[in-house]
């Protein structure tokens, strides 16, 4: 059985776009900006709320996460 590995265009253009840097635009850093606060506050409460955990740290490492992609879609879409 052989598999196909012919890259397409439209991943070749995913791929080139998911790995260039987006300079900020105007406007940007503060949304980066306002996105890391309320993250950071709904980190603390999480860190409140709950025993420290595996289940905690893995929330914790998801709301990074979640701020990691909602920014990069800012970068990448350019809002």
């Amino acid at each position: 059985m052989s598999t196909d590995t012919t890259v397409t265009s439209d991943k070749t253009r995913q791929i080139e776009h998911a790995f260039t840097y987006h300079p900020p635009k105007p406007g940007q850093p503060e949304k980066y900006t306002q996105l890391r606060e309320k993250a950071k506050e709904l980190a603390l409460l999480i860190a409140e709320l709950t025993p420290a955990s595996r289940e905690q740290s893995v929330a914790l490492t998801e709301l990074e996460t979640a701020v990691f992609w909602a920014n990069a879609a800012i970068a990448r879409h350019g809002q």
